[in-house]
């Protein structure tokens, strides 16, 4: 097995994490008062959970968390903040799109994440204590639920209907 590879890669995926934490912190707390706010309160103890089992597989291989990647991590979050939401001043419709996307995306790498330490599990003992598949399988229910909150939050951006309840809403009058 190549571990130098292997760290590069855990490394990699807790970048990952460390985003997608921050990340479903800021949008349960952008959207606290709907149906995203409400999933993404229940999912952020699971990826916080999940970063941790990441984390002690890399105890469990030896393998350092690299200080760059994770401070790298926090710039990458703030960063992204500062994309184009046509709404220079408050969070808008299209914020929370692009954010229950990038959700997506981080549940896609943690699924592939858990699949291939599966695979290296089988040659590994000492990854033996970590049960990947239901990991992955988890994983995979998580980006299920991203997905349709991905779709409703696409609804309210772009056909003007509420989050919250699927419905037409008036569009805004310019000034």
């Amino acid at each position: 097995m190549n571990l130098k590879r292997l760290g590069i890669y855990l490394n990699d995926h807790l970048l990952g994490s460390t985003v997608g934490v921050d990340l479903a912190c800021r949008t349960e707390h952008e959207n606290r008062s709907n149906p995203v706010g409400a999933s993404l309160s229940s999912l952020i103890p699971l990826l916080e959970q999940d970063r941790a089992t990441l984390l002690a597989v890399m105890s469990a291989l030896e393998v350092k968390p690299d200080p760059l990647k994770v401070g790298g991590a926090w710039v990458v979050e703030k960063l992204s903040r500062l994309k184009l939401n046509g709404s220079w001043l408050r969070y808008s419709p299209l914020s929370r799109l692009v954010e229950l996307e990038g959700l997506c995306v981080g549940s896609h790498g943690r699924v592939s994440l858990w699949k291939s330490l599966e695979k290296v599990a089988a040659k590994d003992p000492r990854l033996a204590r970590f049960d990947f598949a239901f990991l992955a399988e988890r994983a995979d229910g998580q980006l299920l639920t991203l997905q349709n909150l991905r779709l409703r939050a696409t609804e309210a951006a772009f056909m003007d209907t509420s989050v919250e309840t699927g419905e037409q809403v008036p569009a805004p009058t310019e000034a």
